[in-house]
Formats: structure tokens, C-alpha cells, sequence
């Protein structure tokens, strides 16, 4: 049952008409005689609450004076016998045999330790402490500090204690303390002081911490999770990035373990089960509309594609249900996509990872590059430390100093000496970025075909001032309007979008609370009949022309309105490349560097690199917002962006990529 005033969120009810003693009765028979019924047995227990389970036992034992769970042990093998033995047990004693799992034997399952304990209520944890107590006659703090050690140890026996303040009355004062103590226990002291983040991040009651987070966010310009994993290490980091995750919502965290258990070869089988037995009558309907959200699938046909048999059953019995399917939006997932147009809102300061050359010197640079290349063979090493390392401003002198001292034209010497990945790099580091955006779009517009998405990602992530210079080299090199090249080569409301944008006219004003209200209604009415105000047309008309921090408002006031996310509405309602490019826009105003961040990240994954986007966006960014998308790299996919250009890339383009990068995170 859910609390009071609370709507239930799990997906495995109270059975109506239940009888123990029936059930019971059912059970026996499916496992009577030779072989059982797998499929009666998964259909009982999963369509049954866990407090009809346990009185479910007790009738067995009392019917047949035999002891249910070693049945069905016995009976059943595998991953499908741990399903259906662990929804068997009470939450506490399941939680109880997870931990005991965890600790016993030769080595320590952390990432268990972890979930569990960074997850659960001060109630929940009191009950797993005493039926740990009662299962194995041992005192689970003691066998924890037994089995772990350091600060890890310290923030386990820390969350054990359950002892988290639970007032929902937050003091203001208190939360920028502890947002200041937090920044002088790590980025603004020599070392880390671990005993602050144990302390705060303990014992604080989950309102006060999501403020504090908030507050972290806007005095030290980066999200907490980043600064601990830059202060902590190993276990610890976990544990801290774990708890951090569960405060700011449960769901998201469980979709995301969720996820990495089913994601590439092979399946966690023990974390899957655990979860989806742990939170079935808890928040699994969050989950799965967080999972829809997040990784734009759903948790029933990832379930699915990653499992087989009764197993498999039995698990998607427990999801409840395919999102994919429904098509629904429930408020967990809301709430995630405002709190993170919230974050969003906050201004974090923009950085590159090229900066000036400090002891700049455009005659020594071009006489070092000519001698680079002079003769037999090329030093590609010296022309990539010196085109790496000065910013694009220097690079323009560097051409004219080549020029004058050689009488030569640096961009046709570096054409004929190098190739492949590293010339398409190196060549596009020494053009303007206006120059080098217009040489794009004219690649994506000429020949045969269209490439769509160089255009959505330069036209949706430009600023005015940005546009308007790409539209000046344009006209130069083409000697056409790009205006004229877009609607040649584009049609239907895909043109319009990308015309509008290539005004270059966004208003560039603060919010309007008043307008952004009108615009999120705007954007809500799927009842308009009026073809002269399509969907689409409302929706360019807003998202192409008002300004960053007026539609971060606008997509707060939509939620509030729809409970959906505009992302989502946009993905539901629209298709081609026309939700491509709305979908585009909304991630850049959302976190522009997000964006990039995911799409460097696809230009690497699986079988293949796609050079041309990992160039293309190492070379755009690199002076404006890299080091941020490196952040948003590391956040999203636990990875950094160094490790994987390190891993996806080879030789002398490499190495140029990685000056660029500027550092391992």
C-alpha cells in the first residue's frame, strides 16, 4: 500500500480474492510429481503482493508441513529459481541476503553494498539491520566494517546508523553553509577533507540536500558529482556519486543500474533481479517512465531483448508494462526533466581547451612549420604542437607571417603534406570557425543528397552573432547566399526551420514569465485545426526565434502544464528530420554542451568511428565550450572523453585530437 496521500507506484498489487490457502494448493500441485509447471508457478507468485507471498508460505507449511521456498529451490534452477526464490522473502531479509552475499567468501561485492545502502530509507534500513540479526545471528555493522575499509567503511556504518534527518523544514542559511563547507572540503582545499562529504552528505535530510546541491551548483559553476569525482576515488567515489544520485531521485538511479545491467555482451543478472524484486511495489512505474525518458527505449523490451525463457516472464511480469506501447509520462520523469532544466538555468561558465600561447610568436611559428615541411618526409609532430596549441586568432597571423616571410600560401603547403584524418583537421584548426561552419554546410548541401544532420547540428547550436559570420564567409567562398543553398537543397517545414535560423534574428532578451506561459500553451494545444498554425509552424515560431533563457522558462512552464517534457511531446508528435532539428534546438537550450557530448560519444561507440563529426566538433568547440563538454562526457557515460578518443583513434590524428581534448578527467 502506498503511504497516505501518496499514489502507488508500484507495479505488483495485492491479488484481489486472494486465498492463501489456495494458492498454496496451486503451488504444490505445479510441483508434484515429475518435472514442474514453470509457468503456473511464475504466474502466481508474480501477480502477488510480497505480504500474500509470506502468508502464502505459511499455509504451504501448515497444509503440507513442508517449507515452500527449499520447494521451490529444489524444483526450479538457475536465474529463474533466484527470481522466484528472492520475491519469496520480506524486502528486510532480502535485502539481509544480498548483503550476505555481498560480504561472504573471497572478496567483497561493493557495487551491492552500495545500492543497497545509498538507497533505502531510515525505516528499511533499521529492518534490514534486524533481519540480518535474526537471519544469521551476527550484528551487520560489525560484519561490514569487518569486510571493508577507509572512508568507505566510514560512510557505510554512517548510512547503517539510519539515522538521516527527515524534517522537510529547511533552513536557507543551512544550505549555503554546507554548500561552502562542501566546495572548502574539496575544489578550494590541498587534499580532500572526507569527513565533511561523510558528514553532509549522511546525515542531511534529502530536501535540504537537493538545495544544497543547487547552491554547489551556482558557487562552484560545476554539479557536485563532478567535483566528487575529481576530490574522491574509488569505493568511496562510488558510494558518495551513489548517494548524490539517490537524493536527487531514486528512479533515475535504479533506471540507470537498470540499464548498465542489460547494456553490451553479457547481463548482471544478480543486479537486474535485485532491482526488479526490491522495487516492484515501491517505484518501478517511475523507473520504467524514467528509463523511457532517459534512454529512449523501454524497460520492458530491453527486458526483453537481453532475457530468455521463464526468466524472462517472470521479469517482464514484474515490469508491468511497455511504455514503448503506452506512450505515457508519469511524474517522476517529469520531475527529473524540470530539475534538469532547472540545473540548466544556472550560469556555469563556458570554457575552451585552447587558449592563447602566451609567449606567442606568429614569424618563429610560421618558420618552424616551414621547416616542418621542407625537404623529404613531413614532421607532422612540430605541426601539430604548434597548430594545436595557439588559438585560431593566432593561427590567422601565423598564415600571414608564412605569407610574407615564404611568399607561399600555408593552407596549400599543409594540403600537399599531409593526409587523411590529420590534413581535415589540421586544415580546419587554420580557417576562421565562420569559415570552417560554411565549409561544412556546403559539404552537406552539394552533391548528390543531403547531409541533414551537419546542418541540424551547425544551425541549431549558433548563436546570432555566430550565423551571421558563417553567412559572410558563405556569400565569399560560394559566391550564393546560404539562405538560397538551404532552401534549394531542403523542402516542407524542415526548410523553414533551418531558413529561420539562418536569419540569425533570435531575440537575445531575459525571460518573460507572462510570454513564456502563452508560448508553453501554445506549444501544449494539439487541438488546433487551423492548418495556417500547424503544430509545426507553433512550434518554429518559438523554438527559432525567442531566446535561450526565455525558452528555459518556457519548457519549466510546459512541464508544469503537461507534465510532459517538450522533448518527449516533440519526439511523440513529430518525425524526420523536422523532430530532429526541434529536438536539436531544445538539447542546446537545454545544456549545449550535453549535446555535444552525446554526439562525440555516438561518433565513437560501436564498430566504426564517424571522423567527420569527431573532427567537426573537436574543431568548433575546442575555443569555446570543450572543457564543459569533457564534464558532460564523464557525467553521462562514466567515461572520459580522452580515455575514448585514446581508444577510437590512432597515430598522428590522435595525438592532434587529443591537444585538443586538453586532458584526461
Amino acid at each position: 500500500m502506498a503511504p497516505q496521500g501518496k499514489v502507488y507506484r508500484g507495479s505488483v498489487k495485492d491479488f484481489q480474492g486472494f486465498d492463501a490457502n489456495q494458492d498454496a494448493e496451486a503451488l504444490y500441485n505445479a510441483m508434484k510429481g515429475f518435472g514442474s509447471d514453470k509457468e503456473a508457478i511464475l504466474d502466481l507468485i508474480t501477480s502477488r503482493s510480497n505480504k500474500q507471498r509470506v502468508e502464502i508460505c505459511q499455509a504451504y507449511k501448515s497444509l503440507y508441513g513442508k517449507d515452500l521456498i527449499a520447494d521451490l529451490k529444489y524444483e526450479l534452477t538457475g536465474k529463474f529459481e533466484r527470481l522466484i526464490v528472492s520475491l519469496m522473502r520480506p524486502p528486510a531479509y532480502g535485502d539481509a541476503k544480498e548483503i550476505k552475499d555481498a560480504i561472504s567468501g573471497v572478496g567483497t561485492d561493493e557495487k551491492c553494498l552500495i545500492e543497497i545502502l545509498a538507497s533505502r530509507t531510515n525505516q528499511e534500513i533499521h529492518d534490514l539491520v534486524a533481519a540480518y540479526k535474526d537471519a544469521y545471528g551476527k550484528d551487520l555493522e560489525a560484519d561490514i566494517v569487518g569486510d571493508t575499509s577507509g572512508h568507505f567503511k566510514k560512510m557505510l556504518v554512517v548510512l547503517l546508523q539510519g539515522a538521516r534527518e527527515e524534517d522537510d523544514v529547511v533552513s536557507e542559511d543551512l544550505v549555503e553553509q554546507d554548500a561552502k563547507d562542501l566546495l572548502e572540503a574539496g575544489e578550494l582545499k590541498w587534499g580532500t577533507d572526507e569527513a565533511q562529504f561523510i558528514y553532509i552528505l549522511g546525515r542531511r535530510s534529502r530536501q535540504h540536500l537537493r538545495l544544497v546541491f543547487d547552491e554547489y551548483l551556482k558557487i562552484a559553476g560545476k554539479p557536485i558529482e563532478r567535483s566528487i569525482r575529481g576530490e574522491l576515488s574509488g569505493d568511496f567515489e562510488k558510494l558518495m556519486l551513489a548517494v548524490v544520485k539517490c537524493i536527487r531521485s531514486k528512479a533515475e538511479y535504479f533506471a540507470e543500474r537498470l540499464y548498465k545491467a542489460m547494456k553490451g555482451l553479457g547481463t548482471r543478472d544478480n543486479t537486474l533481479i535485485r532491482i526488479m524484486v526490491s522495487r516492484s511495489e515501491i517505484d518501478m512505474l517511475d523507473i520504467r517512465e524514467v528509463f523511457r525518458t532517459k534512454y529512449e527505449k523501454s524497460l520492458y523490451n530491453m527486458i526483453k531483448e537481453d532475457t530468455s525463457g521463464e526468466y524472462k516472464k517472470a521479469l517482464l511480469k514484474l515490469c508491468g508494462g511497455d511504455d514503448d506501447a503506452a506512450g505515457e509520462f508519469f511524474p517522476e520523469a517529469a520531475q527529473v526533466a524540470y530539475r534538469m532544466w532547472e540545473l540548466s538555468a544556472v550560469k556555469v561558465e563556458l570554457r575552451g581547451t585552447v587558449q592563447p600561447a602566451g609567449d606567442f610568436n606568429d614569424d618563429g611559428d610560421a618558420q618552424v612549420l616551414r621547416k616542418a615541411m621542407k625537404g623529404l618526409g613531413t614532421d607532422e609532430g612540430a605541426i601539430i604542437e604548434v597548430v594545436t596549441k595557439r588559438s585560431n586568432a593566432q593561427r590567422q597571423q601565423i598564415l600571414k607571417a608564412y605569407k610574407a616571410h615564404y611568399g607561399r600560401d600555408l593552407m596549400a603547403d599543409l594540403k600537399s603534406e599531409l593526409s587523411g584524418s590529420l590534413a581535415k583537421l589540421i586544415l580546419g584548426l587554420m580557417l576562421t570557425p565562420a569559415q570552417y561552419d560554411a565549409k561544412q554546410l556546403r559539404k552537406a548541401v552539394e552533391g548528390a543528397g543531403t547531409d541533414e544532420s551537419v546542418l541540424i547540428e551547425i544551425m541549431a547550436t549558433r548563436n546570432n552573432q555566430e550565423i551571421r559570420a558563417i553567412n559572410e564567409a558563405y556569400q565569399e567562398a560560394y559566391h550564393k547566399s546560404l539562405e538560397d543553398d538551404l532552401s534549394s537543397d531542403t523542402s516542407g517545414h524542415f526548410k523553414r526551420i533551418l531558413v529561420s535560423l539562418a536569419l540569425g534574428n533570435r531575440d537575445e532578451g531575459p525571460e518573460n514569465l507572462t510570454q513564456a506561459h502563452e508560448d508553453a500553451k501554445k506549444l501544449a494545444d494539439v487541438s488546433s485545426n487551423d492548418s495556417s498554425d500547424s503544430l509545426e509552424t507553433r512550434f518554429l515560431s518559438i523554438l527559432c526565434t525567442r531566446s535561450y533563457p526565455h525558452l528555459r522558462r518556457v519548457f519549466q512552464e510546459f512541464i508544469k502544464m503537461t507534465n510532459h517534457d517538450v522533448e518527449h511531446a516533440i519526439k511523440k508528435r513529430m518525425s524526420g528530420d523536422v523532430r530532429d532539428a526541434f529536438v536539436a534546438i531544445v538539447r542546446s537550450v537545454k545544456n549545449k554542451p550535453a549535446f555535444f557530448a552525446d554526439k562525440l560519444y555516438k561518433s565513437m561507440k560501436g564498430a566504426g568511428t564517424d571522423e567527420r563529426t569527431l573532427t567537426r566538433i573537436m574543431i568548433s568547440r575546442s575555443e569555446i565550450d570543450l572543457f564543459n563538454i569533457r564534464g558532460e562526457f564523464i557525467d553521462l557515460f562514466d567515461k572520459s572523453l580522452h580515455h575514448m578518443i585514446e581508444k577510437d583513434t590512432s597515430g598522428d590524428y590522435r595525438k592532434a585530437l587529443l591537444a585538443l581534448c586538453g586532458g584526461e578527467d
